[in-house]
């Protein structure tokens, strides 16, 4: 079953109404990153968030509405890349840990999950090529910046599924520092190559 809701319900104002809206799209990916988006109902979405489905239709407008901002990695990808260049590896690594063990989201293992979602899915895809691989691939110097790109996300996935989906008794019980020591490194030589 579903975790309890961590939606604030006693107080009102912008703080809840943002909080609100958190907590539903949360919600929202949690399903994506199971469920075809077929599958998918308003009302599970709502009742996994601590809310109802009319408010969902408040605040997004409906459930394509909805699933349109989750299929966007714009805001994960901010913080995925919010390092310089030179520390990036260990931050991307850190982030995806601790956002999974932290938050029980990863900012961008939803794209394993396009196959699963037909055309929603080449949204995903699309979003994930322009939103990450080519905001990460800007950010490179030197040649084949593009692949360089693609394979330091490719670590980052392959870390992500083995944490989240996997579950690996080995990756989850050892520190994230630990993690980071031994991954950033990988991930760093795509970044800034020698």
């Amino acid at each position: 079953m579903p975790p309890a809701p961590t939606t604030p319900r006693t107080t009102s104002g912008r703080r809840d109404a943002e909080a609100t809206k958190a907590a539903i799209l949360r919600a929202a990916r949690h399903f994506l990153a199971h469920h075809a988006h077929a599958d998918i109902t308003l009302k599970a979405v709502a009742e996994r968030a601590g809310v109802s489905a009319p408010l969902i239709l408040k605040y997004f407008g409906n459930k394509e509405a909805l699933f349109a901002r989750v299929m966007s990695f714009e805001t994960d990808a901010d913080a995925l890349l919010d390092a310089p260049l030179d520390q990036l590896g260990r931050h991307m690594v850190r982030h995806v840990l601790t956002s999974q063990r932290d938050r029980g989201v990863d900012p961008i293992l939803r794209i394993v999950f396009a196959p699963f979602h037909g055309e929603q899915g080449d949204i995903l895809r699309a979003n994930f090529r322009t939103q990450v691989s080519q905001r990460l691939t800007e950010r490179l110097t030197g040649p084949d910046a593009p692949l360089r790109a693609e394979l330091a996300t490719s670590i980052l996935l392959g870390l992500g599924v083995m944490y989240g989906i996997a579950r690996g008794t080995q990756v989850r019980s050892t520190t994230v520092e630990e993690i980071v020591d031994r991954c950033a490194p990988a991930v760093q030589a795509q970044l800034t190559p020698s």
